[in-house]
C-alpha cells in the first residue's frame, strides 16, 4: 500500500535582467519573484555573498526556515495530542553551508534552538519536552529529506504565566 502524495507547484521568475541580461557576472541582478497561487509574492535573490540583495529572501535562508517551520508544526501537533499546552514557540535556527573551491556547495548542518513556554503540569518537564522534540524531528518531512544532520537543541523550559 502506498502513502498519500502531495504535490507542490511554485513559479520562480527572474526579474533582474536589466538592459544587458547575463552579458557578464556583474551585469545582472539576482532578483526574482517566487509566486504561489493566492499568496503574496516572495521577493527572492541570491545570498549577498553571491551578489544578492540583502533586503530580499535567499534560498539558503528559506531552506533553514523550512526546517525550523516543519519541526515547529510537528512539535505543536504532538504537544496538543499529548495534552501539553504550549503558549509560545520561538526558534533561533542556524545553518552552515560549505562552498567548495569550484563553486559548488552544500549544507553541512542545521541547528534548531526552539524556546517554548507552556502551562505548568505533569507534562511540563524538560525531559518530556525533549522527547516531544525528538519525536517531532523524526516526523518532520523536510528533516527526513536532507542528507546532513539537523540538530535540535531545545532551550530549557519556560513556564507560561496564565
Amino acid at each position: 500500500m502506498s502513502g498519500a502524495t502531495h504535490d507542490y507547484a511554485v513559479e520562480v521568475t527572474w526579474t533582474g535582467a536589466g538592459d544587458t541580461g547575463t552579458s557578464s557576472y556583474t551585469a545582472y541582478s539576482r532578483d526574482h519573484d517566487v509566486v504561489l497561487p493566492n499568496k503574496p509574492v516572495l521577493p527572492g535573490t541570491a545570498d549577498p555573498a553571491f551578489r544578492g540583495d540583502p533586503g530580499r529572501y535567499n534560498p539558503e535562508e528559506l531552506f533553514v526556515a523550512s526546517l525550523s517551520q516543519c519541526h515547529m508544526l510537528w512539535f505543536l501537533h504532538l504537544a496538543a495530542a499529548s495534552g501539553l499546552v504550549v503558549r509560545s514557540y520561538t526558534d533561533s535556527a542556524t545553518g552552515t553551508m560549505r562552498v567548495e573551491s569550484r563553486g559548488e556547495g552544500q549544507f553541512t548542518d542545521v541547528t534548531l534552538r526552539p524556546r517554548i513556554a507552556v502551562d505548568d503540569g505533569e507534562l511540563a518537564t524538560d525531559e518530556k519536552i525533549a522527547a516531544l522534540h525528538h519525536k517531532a524531528h523524526g516526523m518532520c518531512f523536510i528533516a527526513r529529506s536532507v542528507n546532513f544532520p539537523v540538530l535540535v537543541e531545545p532551550v530549557p523550559l519556560v513556564s507560561a504565566a496564565v
